[in-house]
């Protein structure tokens, strides 16, 4: 949540499982992307140095690129088209991958895909495990983080100016409602989503 409201733009991540827990995320970790209010553009380099600190650190890529964590800087965590296509492209040949959105007023959303089997994808619950230990929050760590991975785009419109998204924002809804209809007419399992407590 920190990261999310540090600055006005999306920004994107991978989760980072613990061990023996692939859907338990641990951390977060950025990497170098370019960020508008609406989408984020990961660094190639940036990537594969991720990869490979992730592998030297002894992970396998099921515990560090598999759960794709980004934000919306509005209210609606449903996922654009691009994120659609993104998740499609980048994950759609992963045994599985868990797309998870986090939108600026607190809503959550989170759907795994797998190819095992039948294939398929369902809307997963999200929840925060307060019985498990965590280390205390370092600001200043993840302010140094996101300062050195995060860039607004030359684009970018100030914040204030968020009124001119109002056709994007109806536009993408639009066309998550009409994929979730087509969708469940074809048989694809949308479980219900709990809220963060």
């Amino acid at each position: 949540m920190y990261l999310r409201d540090r600055g006005p733009t999306e920004i994107g991540g991978s989760g980072i499982s613990a061990p023996g827990e692939l859907l338990v995320v641990e951390d977060v970790t950025l990497v170098p992307q370019e960020c508008t209010s609406v989408t984020t553009a990961l660094d190639d380099t940036g990537v594969a140095d991720y990869f490979e600190a992730q592998v030297d650190a002894g992970r396998r890529p099921e515990e560090f690129a598999r759960l794709w964590v980004h934000t919306h800087s509005g209210d609606c965590p449903l996922p654009s088209s691009v994120d659609e296509e993104t998740f499609a492209r980048v994950f759609g040949s992963a045994d599985w991958a868990v797309m998870f959105i986090l939108a600026r007023g607190g809503a959550v959303y989170a759907r795994l895909r797998f190819s095992a089997g039948p294939s398929g994808q369902m809307r997963i619950p999200v929840e925060i495990d307060f019985k498990r230990a965590f280390d205390a929050s370092d600001q200043s760590a993840w302010d140094r983080e996101y300062q050195a991975n995060v860039r607004a785009a030359r684009t970018e419109l100030p914040i204030d100016r968020f009124d001119r998204f109002d056709d994007l924002w109806l536009a993408e809804r639009a066309w998550h409602d009409a994929a979730t209809a087509e969708s469940i007419q074809h048989d694809t399992l949308f479980l219900p989503q709990e809220t963060l407590r």
